[in-house]
């Protein structure tokens, strides 16, 4: 670590995730709040914060749904159920949807402007989503979202500008990246796993029957959880890359 970064550690540290109160989690797709920060939903719940989640897209071409005997729109629906009863399993009540198609079928401007309305009324301090500076992330849904969040994070507390977009402004203080590759803050997971893979099976189109797909992303999670648990002395942990106002803006170093 250069003396900049070491110089920054300590004028600017890295907020700490559970000392908000309010949180808004984005995913993309239905489930991907789950898998990617779902122990962190439900070790927040149970420390009564208000947690709300905001699925951008329908999820409507996420199996081969021709050969399933499904159509896009049954899906679409299908999948919205599942997510609604997910979260509930992680004690959040407040699921919203922009309702776009996936696929990067919408416009960039419509998923940045429903963001914002959202964040407008919500008024989170802390806004999680994908982390779309990862270098193999090759999903567009993905790095749409991520991208869209923290350039709303940023404008948020301005009022003139989220107003372009027919939006409230929000004071948010700090986004978290989930889904990444440069964790600098950890959130002790130990009791909440089982939560997190109960909701992530209730995404029953997904992950049916406790079959492959689940019994891989299941492992895949444990050995996270421990990874990060071991960098973090916490356990078992996820972990999340996270960026305050001061380093929103000008400060190449918070991206070390």
């Amino acid at each position: 670590m250069g003396l900049t970064s070491c110089i920054l550690k300590f004028a600017a540290p890295v907020p700490k995730i559970t000392r908000y109160e309010k949180y808004l989690f984005i995913g993309p797709h239905p489930d991907d709040i789950e898998i990617g920060a779902g122990a962190t939903v439900a070790k927040l719940v149970s420390l009564g914060k208000k947690v709300t989640f905001l699925v951008c897209l329908d999820g409507r071409f996420g199996l081969d749904f021709v050969a399933e005997g499904i159509t896009p729109d049954e899906l679409a629906a299908m999948r919205k159920e599942e997510s609604i009863e997910a979260a509930k399993a992680l004690g959040v009540d407040d699921v919203r949807f922009l309702n776009l198609s996936d696929g990067g079928l919408y416009k960039y401007e419509d998923l940045w402007d429903g963001m914002a309305r959202v964040i407008g009324e919500v008024k989170p301090d802390i806004i999680f989503a994908p982390d779309h500076f990862v270098s193999s992330e090759c999903h567009i849904d993905h790095k749409n979202v991520g991208r869209a969040a923290s350039e709303i994070a940023f404008f948020a507390p301005f009022n003139e500008i989220m107003k372009e977009h027919g939006a409230e402004s929000a004071n948010v203080d700090a986004v978290a990246f989930y889904m990444t590759a440069k964790p600098n803050r950890f959130v002790k997971t130990s009791g909440f796993l089982d939560k997190q893979f109960n909701a992530i099976q209730l995404h029953r189109s997904q992950f049916p029957n406790e079959g492959e797909p689940f019994k891989s992303i299941k492992t895949y999670i444990k050995l996270r959880a421990l990874d990060y648990g071991m960098r973090s002395l916490k356990g078992k942990a996820e972990g999340f890359r996270v960026l305050g106002r001061t380093h929103m803006h000008c400060l190449p170093e918070a991206g070390k």
